[in-house]
């Protein structure tokens, strides 16, 4: 993922800066990246997956426990209804081995009982049925509601180291293609599994009890129906394994496709981005032709020896009938169970290929809620009420990767209102020190102070609430452009957010708009220049009134009007204010008191950019570098 906070317009000190792949300073948290990275590509061991499928049950099980009574209770139902269907081969074989003798010698009493006896089967099978079905889409949607909740919201609040690696194609195919996978599952009906199951066992029990020998032979059968099943699922599962991560690929190449689709028409990268989408796509379609052909050899295997299995009964049970061993209803009855045995085995084998694909799906769902963010809330938060903006970096290190520091023991001491310009060649570490204090990275040593408190003991809105960044671009959101500003203090009245963008020069162009401030800016902003999206990302962030604002090359998209409109706004917006402004034009760096020039992670030099200017030193030969290039 693009760090879009890293990359820099072209200005006065020097090239552009590159983003640089952050990945987990804890050791484990980079296995357990790399496991994730596993799981995509559907490679793994036998152990990974038996922890897959267990982590995969913990959460099947927690969406399921508010559930436990409607689960129950479609149980009963459930089971009612299959006894209800089952006991009708027994009436069968009472009415031909009973009510058809009684009825020849003129009793039409067990006839009839057997008429009502059957239709009264029928009404419970189908009325229990019923009640199940509503129950099982009342539970099945209430889990898919809370699933959905919960991918979102834990996909929020997973660090941004996190999604700088785990792509947003990637955390849009868990919300889409995996949640709609569970959704089809359920409703193709979980009832097909569980009567599936109940007839097999409920069968099983009532052909021994008609005749033991028939019932052995018609159960033996079930010994090569097993060793398929078995075969079938751990083909399935890996096939499934690999479609999962074909379509996560397939959904991130989209994703990002579009939304570089200006770069991709700009460089005529449409052929390159078919190829790249046709392989991902091939690599799809063979995982589920694998899967469809799994299941060709699967379901006529099953067929095949239940077919034997019936022919097998038929024979011996005759031989039986002839011999009086076995009265002709039972044997009427017998064949009905066997016939009703195997046939929920071809609907198991439909059900089963889709839950396949479902637990596949349930293992990614699972292992991105099982995520832990690497700056984590704190579990005792320190109350700041009132924050003044002394900030301080002590002995601080930090390394996206390990032993390639980026800041090596790193302290600085920003008293409270002053505004501090940072500059510095790409990869000196300038904006690295503002995702510290942002805390969006934790440092991999030494502690960042907020008013001489850890800003990691702070908690998330206490933080907010005394820094605030605004980057090179400030992303808005579909809606107003009063919406967008309201973001840095949602119960702002819309007088306060008028006035905050005439504060730094926003309110003529906004109310030039067609719509003036109600005006729809629709996706990304659109509607709007990037020099306006700045804007009205300025508005925000001034309407949020933090005690420390970090502006982090956040004038390079402003044209040179809008940029001195801005700097002249800043000049009294900052006042009394701490600042953390990251710049390459110097021209920004006009109105700081400070100024520190970064090389390599530590501080080249500090001080009034007077003073720096008229040293000599490296500021001065950037100034005058800058200078020469405005003439």
């Amino acid at each position: 993922m693009t760090d879009q906070n890293n990359t820099t317009g072209t200005g006065g000190l020097g090239t552009r800066m590159m983003s640089t792949p952050a990945v987990p300073l804890d050791p484990n948290a980079d296995n357990a990246w790399r496991g994730v990275a596993a799981e995509d590509s559907g490679d793994i061991s036998v152990e990974v997956g038996i922890k897959l499928q267990a982590r995969s049950r913990r959460l099947l099980g927690s969406l399921l426990r508010p559930h436990r009574r409607l689960t129950v209770l479609a149980t009963v139902m459930v089971v009612i209804s299959e006894l209800a269907f089952l006991v009708g081969p027994l009436i069968v074989a009472y009415g031909i081995d009973t009510a058809v003798p009684a009825l020849s010698a003129g009793n039409g009493a067990p006839l009839t009982f057997t008429a009502i006896a059957y239709l009264g089967a029928g009404v419970v099978n189908a009325l229990a049925k019923a009640t199940f079905v509503r129950l099982s889409a009342r539970i099945s949607q209430a889990v898919l509601f809370d699933l959905r909740g919960r991918v979102f919201t834990h996909s929020q609040s997973l660090s941004l180291s996190f999604h700088e690696k785990y792509t947003s194609g990637r955390v849009i195919a868990r919300m889409t293609s995996d949640l709609d996978t569970l959704s089809d599952l359920a409703e193709q009906g979980l009832d097909g599994l569980i009567s599936g199951v109940l007839s097999v066992v409920a069968i099983s029990v009532a052909l021994l009890f008609l005749d033991l020998p028939l019932g052995l032979i018609a159960l033996l059968a079930m010994v090569p129906v097993f060793l398929l099943t078995r075969w079938f699922q751990g083909t399935s599962r890996t096939i499934y394994r690999r479609t999962r991560a074909a379509i996560a690929s397939l959904i991130v190449q989209f994703t990002e496709t579009m939304n570089g689709l200006r770069a991709v028409l700009t460089f005529r990268r449409q052929g390159r981005n078919a190829a790249i989408f046709a392989g991902f796509n091939n690599e799809n379609a063979a995982a589920n032709g694998d899967g469809l052909v799994a299941l060709a050899r699967y379901t006529p295997g099953v067929r095949l020896v239940g077919n034997l299995a019936l022919t097998a009964v038929m024979i011996v049970g005759a031989v039986q009938v002839i011999n009086s061993q076995l009265d002709i209803g039972v044997l009427a009855a017998f064949l009905l169970y066997v016939r009703r045995m195997y046939d929920p085995l071809d609907e198991l084998a439909m059900f089963y290929n889709s839950y396949q694909s479902a637990a596949a799906a349930l293992e990614k769902l699972s292992g991105l809620l099982e995520e832990v963010p690497s700056v984590p809330e704190p579990v005792d938060p320190v109350p700041l009420p009132d924050v003044t903006g002394h900030v301080r970096f002590e002995q601080v290190e930090f390394s996206y990767h390990p032993d390639v520091p980026v800041l090596p023991t790193f302290d600085l001491d920003l008293p409270a209102g002053q505004t501090l310009a940072v500059v510095g060649a790409t990869g000196a570490g300038k904006s690295t020190l503002a995702k510290l204090l942002a805390r969006f990275y934790d440092p991999t040593a030494g502690r960042v102070l907020l008013d001489d408190v850890d800003v990691s003991h702070l908690s998330t809105a206490d933080l907010r609430r005394g820094v605030v960044m605004v980057t090179q671009e400030s992303f808005l959101f579909s809606g107003s452009v009063a919406d967008n500003i309201a973001l840095g203090k949602p119960e702002a009245t819309r007088a306060e957010i008028e006035a905050a963008a005439d504060e730094i020069g926003a309110g003529d162009f906004i109310r030039a708009l067609p719509d003036g401030f109600d005006t729809d800016v629709r996706k990304r902003g659109g509607r709007l220049s990037a020099g306006q999206r700045q804007l009205v990302g300025f508005a925000r962030a001034f309407l949020a009134d933090p005690a420390v604002l970090i502006l982090d090359e956040a004038t390079a998209s402003l044209d040179i009007p809008s940029e001195r409109a801005v700097q002249a706004a800043l000049r009294t917006v900052l006042h009394n204010r701490t600042a953390v402004i990251i710049a390459h034009r110097l021209s920004t760096v006009e109105i700081a008191d400070r100024v520190l020039v970064m090389e390599h992670g530590r501080i080249a030099e500090d001080g009034r950019p007077a003073d720096l200017i008229g040293g000599g030193g490296r500021f001065a030969g950037l100034h005058t570098a800058w200078q020469d290039s405005l003439v």
